[in-house]
């Protein structure tokens, strides 16, 4: 890796830091330079932008989502494709209570946004691969017998997103336990239904 690669990975790392802690907002070129030790040159030398950098700061966030959340289910070893789906939920849980005690892609959506939003297209290609990469555990699942052969795999990512978000939304309420008990009982229902019963 380069020094300028090495610098970069570095300015990154600690932006991530603070988009965790105080949210993407805070990102600001003069800010993150005082942070670092730069520049604001030295700095906007990196990214030329404000947006540049909030942009940057989500593919970095798409990385380690995908070293915490993804990484560890692929690595281990369940006995079936529901166990390692409730693996990868309960990853991502905890993912979403690290920053803030919000998810930082639900912290940097924005429903009105140019088409050429930096930050927006990165976020938008993290959470689809992400939604894509369930949907492929729930294929793989009908492959294998474990979900029945007529489930509509994208209706179900759409339900288990649906969770997802409203438990997020209780939580910050104040109405969704510690343990997201809300969310667990939808899990189980949701695979009580799809679940094909064996004989």
């Amino acid at each position: 890796m380069s020094k300028k690669s090495q610098t970069r990975e570095q300015i990154l790392s600690i932006a991530f830091e603070m988009a965790s802690q105080e949210g993407l907002e805070s990102l600001t070129i003069g800010e993150l330079a005082k942070r670092v030790g730069m520049s604001k040159s030295g700095l906007f030398a990196h990214f030329n932008s404000r947006s540049n950098l909030q942009a940057a700061v989500v593919a970095y966030a798409g990385e380690r989502f995908a070293e915490r959340v993804i990484a560890p289910c692929r690595e281990a070893l369940h006995v079936s494709i529901e166990a390692k789906i409730r693996h990868m939920l309960d990853n991502w849980l905890t993912w979403n209570s690290s920053f803030q005690g919000s998810c930082m892609f639900l912290d940097a959506w924005r429903e009105s946004h140019t088409d050429d939003d930096p930050m927006q297209k990165v976020l938008e290609a993290t959470i689809k691969k992400w939604l894509h990469y369930l949907h492929i555990q729930f294929e793989r699942g009908i492959e294998l017998g474990e979900f029945h052969d007529d489930m509509d795999c994208w209706q179900t990512v759409y339900e288990l997103y649906g969770l997802y978000l409203s438990s997020h939304l209780f939580r910050t309420l104040g109405l969704e336990s510690n343990g997201a008990q809300k969310f667990w009982t939808g899990i189980d229902e949701l695979f009580a239904r799809t679940r094909k019963l064996t004989n």
